[in-house]
């Protein structure tokens, strides 16, 4: 076996930052009184210092910012980076320490080596706006003692892992505070140094722990990890350093929540046809928006472009202090099809790209496909339906691409009828009088008309009943194109 640790040092801070850049500098703090647990570059640049007081920080720095240390959000965090990591390795478990641990050993093949998949790792965290460490061990242990100690090596045997270990300072170890003091007063300075020490008297004096924590570091014991249970759907959140007044100022932490939910829709094969974002406010109901693919997909670029069309059409309320995305349904995509040789014109993906766009910025019934049906009544003779559901073309004359929604009368003469001058009938009538079941019956002689630009019309002519003081009337009822 083959693990790899993500080490999260700065997430306390992290997940209160990656949605953008906070005003000023600010710090974690966390405990009663209230201590500095992590300051930011601006506050450790100005001297603030871990552990310091935080009436202390502020005579430092009078402008800090500061936010209470909130378990909860890493340990959802941390659950958000899990199934962004299933695109790797589906075997991954999540350690207290604000690490991952990814058991890669059967997928090095599919990522071209471990040193391609480390890499491809630490840009993907990057992306998604996390400071790692990162290192791989044979054991899980010692990829974590590494990765906490920030060595950011790569180790695929124990005997390497052994050398890699024995030089740790002891500092690193995972014990308590109070053992590591009694160790150091020992004059002990590296996890060597206690390996040489008998294990009987560490035994006796620091407990069992200590030996229990090494020899699974070193492989000399078993260290069974609780595997990452992922829930049945993606659901992310992310903070934002300081409320969000404008749209396009959300795009930044959208585009990392996209790419979490790409990477889980990659570990599962799946695309998303239907995903929610939800606009957090201090003191307004959440803005809740949905958005619909015509298939499934998981193309980042592809996603956020929809969902900044979408974020378009929005008025905010009030500011935004949190972000959301929702994989609401999920679909298996098929494999791809590659062809010898190469197809031509435009791809149904393309057509469906612009669909989508379509939809997402003007609303999703404003966008719809016209489906024939069988009714000699044009009018009639179709229906909305989803673009690219058409149907068969029925037989018969040519219909126009342009249907007036309304027909338009026509002035005549005794020559005939005049749009912009008189109308030249290209070919005989095509009669159609139907539709006396339903109140609504018509009869109509069609022709293919031309004005004088050459322009192609579909004109035809109704007679009135007996007796009417004009029995034949003629309208425009289409385009040709």
């Amino acid at each position: 076996m083959l693990w790899l640790a993500l080490q999260f040092p700065l997430l306390p801070l992290e997940v209160f930052h990656r949605g953008g850049a906070p005003c000023g500098s600010s710090a974690i703090v966390d405990g009663a009184p209230p201590r500095i647990l992590l300051p930011d570059a601006s506050a450790a640049n100005a001297g603030i210092r871990p552990g310091m007081t935080l009436a202390a920080a502020h005579a430092l720095v009078p402008g800090l910012g500061s936010r209470s240390r909130d378990h909860l959000l890493e340990q959802r965090t941390l659950e958000s980076l899990a199934l962004w990591a299933e695109q790797f390795t589906p075997a991954i478990s999540i350690d207290p320490s604000n690490a991952l641990l990814l058991e890669i050993g059967g997928c090095l093949q599919l990522f071209q080596g471990l040193d391609a998949m480390s890499a491809l790792v630490r840009a993907g965290v990057a992306e998604l706006g996390f400071d790692v460490q990162l290192a791989c061990a044979p054991t899980p242990a010692g990829a974590l003692l590494l990765a906490r100690n920030g060595l950011d090596t790569l180790v695929t045997d124990h005997a390497a892992l052994r050398r890699q270990l024995i030089r740790l300072p002891i500092e690193g170890l995972d014990a308590p505070p109070r053992t590591l003091a009694a160790l150091a007063g020992l004059g002990l300075r590296t996890v060597g140094d206690v390996l040489r020490l008998p294990r009987d008297g560490l035994a006796r004096r620091f407990g069992h722990e200590l030996l229990d924590h090494l020899d699974r570091a070193f492989g000399d014991c078993p260290d069974p990890r609780a595997p990452f249970i992922p829930p049945p759907r993606f659901a992310s959140r992310l903070v934002l350093p300081v409320p969000v007044p404008e749209i396009e100022q959300l795009l930044f932490g959208f585009k990392r929540l996209v790419l979490e939910l790409t990477g889980f829709l990659v570990g599962r094969q799946a695309g998303v046809t239907r995903f929610a974002i939800t606009l957090e406010h201090e003191d307004h109901p959440a803005t809740r928006l949905r958005i619909e693919l015509s298939m499934p997909s998981r193309d980042p670029a592809h996603l956020t472009l929809l969902l900044r069309e979408r974020l378009s059409r929005v008025t905010l309320p009030q500011a935004v202090d949190a972000l959301g995305i929702d994989a609401e349904e999920t679909m298996q995509l098929a494999p791809a099809s590659f062809s010898f040789l190469a197809e031509r014109g435009d791809s149904i993906e393309d057509r469906t790209v612009l669909v989508e766009r379509l939809r997402a910025r003007l609303g999703r019934d404003a966008v719809h496909g016209l489906a024939l049906v069988p009714e000699h009544r044009p009018e009639l003779a179709f229906r909305e339906a989803e673009p690219g559901t058409a149907g068969a073309t029925p037989p018969g004359p040519p219909r126009p691409l342009w249907l007036l929604a309304v027909p338009r009368p026509l002035a005549r003469d005794q020559h005939g009828p005049h749009l912009n001058g008189p109308l030249r009938l290209l070919r005989g009538f095509e009669r159609i009088e139907n539709g006396w079941w339903d109140d609504n019956d018509i009869r109509r002689d069609y022709f293919i008309a031309a004005d004088p630009a050459g322009a192609r019309l579909w004109v035809y002519r109704e007679h009135g009943p007996a007796g009417d003081a004009d029995p034949e009337r003629w309208f425009l009822h289409g385009l040709f194109s």
